[in-house]
C-alpha cells in the first residue's frame, strides 16, 4: 500500500544540487499499517520450511546481482560516493544475502538424549516476530541488508526505515523484491520519515525487535526507548577509529590503505580511519608520502571516471565538516592538506581531503566523530603510548595497525579495547559471515549485526525436555512426586 503522508522532502544529488525526487514522509498511521501487515504475514511466513526461505533468498541474490550496476548508480546519485566504491557496497549487500541463505544450518538447535533415563532435552530456535531496522545515509544499499535477509531467513517479518536523505536505493530494491515475487504480502515493508517515524517504530506494540545504525547519541536513545518498551535491541553508534603505524610498516602500501580508509566515501563511514598514530621513526616517511599522495586525490562527481573523492551528503554536512577543520586548527593543529573551499563549479557539497598534523590526544578533533574527509595525525614514542591513546577514546568500533612484526601485531590486537581490528588492513569491517562487533560507545546491546550474531538476534531459544511413559523406566531425576 502507498504512504498516506502528505508531507514530502526533496532528495538531492549531493554532487550537483539537482533534485532527484520528492519522497513522501510516512506518518505514525503508515508505521501502524506496516507493523500490522507484518504481524498478519508472520504466521504464514514462519511456517515456511527454512529451505524454502533460503531458496527465496537465492533468487533474490540473483536479482540483485543482475541489477548491481543500477543499484550502484543509485547509491552514487543520492549519497555521493564514487561509482567504484558504490559497486563495492552493492557487492557487500549481495554477500549479506549469500550469508543468510545458510539458515538451514545456522538456525539449527541442539539436542542431548538421555539427560536422565528415557528423558531427552533439546533447544530449538524460533523467530522473534516482527522486526524493524532504522538505517543511516552512508550505505544506502548495504546497511539495510545487514538486517533484512537475516531477519526474514529466520522466519521473521520486517519493517525498514531508510534515511530520509537517501530513500531511493531501497525503493528500487523493494520494487525488485516485489517483481521477484514469492513473498506473502507484508513480509517486508518500507516506511520513510524522520524523528516521528523513528519514535513510532520504537513505541509500536507489534514490533518485537529493533536494529539501528547511526550516531552514538541517537543509538543510546534508541536503545533506551526501545528496551523500555520491551523490545530486543541492537543499536550501532558512532566511532573514532585509529590507525597505528609502526616504524617497520611498508609505507607505500600503508599510505594506500590510509587514503582509502580516511577518504573513501568522503570519510562518511563508521569504519573510516580518522586518526593516524605514528610510532617513533615512522613519522617522517609516513607523513612525506601521505601528504604528497593526498594532494593528488581528485574531488568531483562520483559518477565521473577518475574521481577519487565525491561530495559529502549535503550542504549542512559540508558546513559542519569545515567548521570541524577550523576548530582543529584553532585548537593547535596544522592543516598540511586543507580541503576547505573545494569546488567543482557546481552546487555540490564538496569538502576536499584534509590532513591535520600536530594533533594531540586531548583535542576535540582527536576524540569526536567528524564523519567527513578529515584525517588527524598524532605522534607517539612507543607502541605502549599508541595503545593508551587508542584506549582513551570512548568509542571502540574499529582500529588498524600497520607493521611487519608479529609480536607487535599480537600485542596490539590483545590489548586494544576495540571490537574490530585490522592488521595491515585499512578498513577492518568484517565480511558477512562474521559479526560487526563494535565496543564501548559504538554499540548498545548484546548481539551484533550479521554473521552468527544475526541468527542469535533474530531467533528466540526454546528448550524442550521430554519423556514418554510407554518407554519404560522414567528415571529417578525427573519424578516430580514420589509414588505412594
Amino acid at each position: 500500500m502507498a504512504a498516506t503522508a502528505g508531507e514530502q522532502q526533496d532528495v538531492r544529488n549531493p554532487a550537483t544540487g539537482e533534485t532527484l525526487a520528492r519522497v513522501p514522509l510516512s506518518s505514525a498511521a503508515d508505521v501502524d499499517a506496516a507493523a500490522k501487515a507484518a504481524r498478519a504475514a508472520l504466521p504464514e511466513w514462519r511456517a515456511r520450511p527454512a529451505i524454502e526461505r533460503a531458496r527465496w533468498l537465492f533468487g533474490l541474490r540473483q536479482v540483485l546481482e543482475s541489477h548491481a550496476d543500477e543499484l550502484a548508480r543509485s547509491v552514487t546519485r543520492e549519497m555521493g560516493k564514487t561509482l567504484p566504491d558504490a559497486r563495492a557496497e552493492v557487492g557487500r549487500m549481495v554477500e549479506m544475502v549469500e550469508a543468510a541463505t545458510a539458515v538451514p544450518q545456522t538456525m539449527q538447535g541442539r539436542i542431548l538424549e538421555d539427560v536422565a533415563r528415557n528423558v531427552d532435552c533439546e533447544t530449538i530456535r524460533q523467530p522473534v516476530g516482527v522486526c524493524a531496522a532504522i538505517v543511516p545515509f552512508n550505505f544506502p544499499a548495504m546497511v539495510p541488508f545487514w538486517f533484512l535477509p537475516f531477519a526474514i531467513a529466520c522466519g521473521n517479518t520486517f519493517v525498514l526505515k531508510p534515511s530520509e536523505q537517501v530513500p531511493l536505493t531501497q525503493e528500487l530494491v523493494f520494487n525488485l523484491i516485489d517483481d521477484h515475487g514469492g513473498l506473502p504480502d507484508g513480509v517486508v515493508n518500507l516506511v520513510n520519515g524522520s524523528v516521528d517515524v523513528v519514535n513510532a517504530l520504537l513505541d509500536h506494540p507489534e514490533i518485537d525487535a529493533i536494529s539501528f545504525v547511526g550516531s552514538a547519541k541517537v543509538a543510546g536513545y534508541v536503545y533506551e526507548r526501545a528496551a523500555a518498551n520491551g523490545k530486543r535491541v541492537q543499536a550501532l553508534g558512532g566511532a573514532k577509529n585509529f590507525i597505528v603505524v609502526m616504524p617497520d610498516a611498508v609505507i607505500p602500501r600503508t599510505v594506500s590503505n590510509i587514503l582509502g580508509s580516511a577518504f573513501g566515501a568522503a570519510g562518511q563511514r563508521c569504519m573510516a580511519g580518522s586518526v593516524v598514530v605514528t610510532v617513533g621513526d615512522a613519522r617522517k616517511p609516513l607523513m612525506d608520502e601521505l601528504v604528497a599522495r593526498t594532494r593528488e586525490l581528485t574531488v568531483g562527481d562520483g559518477l565521473e571516471r577518475g574521481v577519487d573523492v565525491g561530495p559529502v551528503v549535503s550542504t549542512p554536512a559540508r558546513d559542519r565538516i569545515t567548521e570541524w577543520i577550523e576548530r582543529g586548527i584553532d585548537g593547535g593543529a596544522t592543516a598540511v592538506v586543507d580541503g576547505r573551499g573545494a569546488s567543482t563549479g557546481t552546487d555540490g557539497s564538496f569538502v576536499g581531503p584534509t590532513v591535520l598534523d600536530d594533533v594531540t590526544p586531548d583535542m576535540d578533533i582527536a576524540q569526536e566523530e567528524v564523519f567527513g574527509p578529515v584525517l588527524s595525525v598524532i605522534h607517539a614514542d612507543s607502541l605502549d603510548e599508541a595503545i593508551e591513546i587508542v584506549n582513551r577514546s570512548r568509542y571502540g568500533n574499529g582500529t588498524s595497525i600497520f607493521t611487519e612484526s608479529g609480536a607487535a601485531a599480537r600485542r596490539y590486537r590483545h590489548d586494544v579495547e576495540v571490537g574490530m581490528v585490522g592488521i595491515n588492513i585499512g578498513v577492518a569491517a568484517p565480511v558477512a559471515f562474521f559479526p560487526f562487533t563494535g565496543w564501548k560507545g559504538s554499540f548498545f546491546g548484546d548481539l551484533h549485526a550479521h554473521g552468527s550474531d544475526a541468527v542469535d538476534f533474530y531467533t528466540r531459544k526454546k528448550t524442550v525436555t521430554s519423556r514418554f511413559f510407554s518407554g519404560g523406566d522414567t528415571g529417578r531425576f525427573f519424578v516430580e512426586q514420589a509414588e505412594k
